[in-house]
């Protein structure tokens, strides 16, 4: 099929690294690996940071030229077979897509669509109706996580909603890899206000309950909390800490291969792309219990996930792994196989050939 493929909040092209841009970047693989022509329809970001309604009648008007422009395009040149919308939600809702593809009577799909009813207050309350809006056109809603699912079942329950399980292009770890450090821990993170700075003040004091134990850690990641990150680590021995910065995405596997335990606490990730990147590495993780985490870490199996803000079970579970080297690297080759076998950008690829099937396309 020839797919418009958008991405409301980040374009796939869109400079700054962060997950949303990786899994719309995986997504246009997956789907090209499949046998589709992908369209980028436009690079438009609607991201309101704050309900504001100023901003938010600017980026309206915005995505009506930018509709109108393509309505032009495909006047002159034929419309796309289908529509695909990435990662719509109450910050970030399509305000091209569904109106073009109503037009035009193309198929209109979204990939990690969500809805969160404590979100319906003021003018998110607005943005979620459009959202919602989009996602009962859908002809078909496809959810990464069991918890966004949830969130649109309950909210629409007449939605046409389907699983594809989080993944990654797994082409760069095929190789097997020289073993890394053991005691060497891995975290790759952006350094952002909120969940992220939340992560790392609880990953410093776990850290700081076993300093008697001989670890380092390598992390990967910048941004404009770089200051405040760096100060929950100020009691730990510099030494032991090499702080990379932000380095190319074709760079981290080779850091993950050097390590021998991933470690990120995980509070508010959506599922988490670098689990799946450490665990292909053949590292096991240690995170918390929490938002999408359980939907690519298996607990027990491929990493230890522990109890929401216990820090101390954190720090425990990173020290049975360093303590016991025999689990740790039985982890470690479960982790590898779970990711190379079962979340592949091949396997993705055939799961969103099974789905489209079901689309009537006209």
């Amino acid at each position: 099929m020839r797919i418009a493929f958008y991405a409301p909040l980040k374009s796939p092209n869109h400079p700054v690294v962060s997950g949303d841009r990786q899994m719309a970047r995986m997504l246009v693989k997956a789907l090209e690996h499949g046998g589709h022509s992908i369209e980028l329809a436009s690079e438009l970001r609607f991201y309101l940071r704050q309900p504001e309604l100023k901003s938010f009648d600017t980026l309206k008007i915005e995505a009506r030229e930018e509709a109108a422009r393509l309505k032009k395009l495909w006047d002159r040149d034929g419309k796309p077979d289908l529509w695909f919308s990435y990662h719509p939600y109450y910050k970030a809702p399509d305000l091209i897509g569904p109106e073009l593809a109503s037009a035009f009577a193309v198929p209109y799909v979204t990939a990690e669509a969500s809805y969160s009813r404590r979100r319906n207050a003021g003018l998110w309350a607005d943005t979620q109706a459009l959202v919602a809006r989009a996602i009962e056109q859908a002809a078909l809603n496809i959810c990464f996580t069991q918890r966004d699912r949830q969130g649109l079942t309950d909210a629409i329950p007449d939605a046409a909603l389907a699983m594809l399980l989080p993944f990654i292009d797994t082409s760069v770890f095929w190789e097997t890899p020289a073993r890394g450090c053991p005691t060497r821990l891995v975290t790759v993170a952006m350094m952002r206000p909120g969940d992220k700075v939340e992560s790392y003040r609880m990953l410093a004091q776990a850290l700081g309950s076993i300093d008697h134990l001989p670890w380092t850690m390598s992390v990967v990641g910048d941004g404009p909390a770089r200051d405040e990150v760096k100060a929950q680590f100020a009691d730990l021995p510099a030494d032991r800490i090499e702080w990379l910065g932000a380095i190319e995405p074709a760079a981290v596997p080779d850091v993950l291969y050097s390590g021998g335990i991933y470690v990120w606490p995980g509070y508010g990730e959506a599922y988490g792309v670098a689990y799946l990147e450490a665990q292909a590495a053949g590292l096991p993780v240690v995170a918390q219990d929490i938002a999408g985490v359980p939907e690519v870490v298996r607990d027990g199996q491929t990493g230890f996930l522990t109890p929401p803000g216990d820090v101390a079970a954190l720090a425990s579970a990173i020290e049975r792994l360093l303590a016991r080297n025999d689990e740790r690297t039985i982890m470690a080759a479960e982790a590898r196989r779970f990711i190379l076998e079962e979340r592949s950008l091949g396997g993705a690829a055939a799961r969103l050939t099974e789905l489209f099937a079901k689309i009537a396309v006209s």
